[in-house]
């Protein structure tokens, strides 16, 4: 019963879409890899190639772009192509910072 209620609770205040698009995001984000990419970017404070993040992550080229389409989908991260590389850019950097230190201050260790 009590689930029930919830259920529809949750359905009332967030629609299919954007449910979708929050799991998303924390999906993403769950992920240590793809959490260090997006630290990186936010750090540096300019895009970034991937071939530059995978060499400072060591890890394998193909693992970082696999782990960049999962923030693209995301709407996490921009990547657009120079030349024959392709550079990364990160979305909403004040939005992840904040969610980052949310995470970090209150939820314990």
């Amino acid at each position: 019963m009590y689930a029930k209620i919830l259920n529809v609770v949750v359905k009332y205040l967030y629609s299919d879409v954007e449910l979708q698009k929050i799991s998303a995001v924390f999906n993403a984000l769950s992920n240590k890899s793809r959490l260090q990419i997006m630290l990186m970017l936010i750090e540096t404070k300019r895009p970034l190639h991937i071939k530059a993040v995978a060499q400072n992550l060591q890890l394998d080229y193909g693992a970082v772009y696999r782990h960049v389409e999962v923030l693209k989908k995301a709407n996490l991260l921009e990547v657009y192509e120079v030349g024959r590389s392709r550079v990364l850019s990160p979305f909403n950097i004040e939005f992840i910072k904040q969610l980052i230190e949310q995470v970090k201050n209150k939820v314990p260790a």
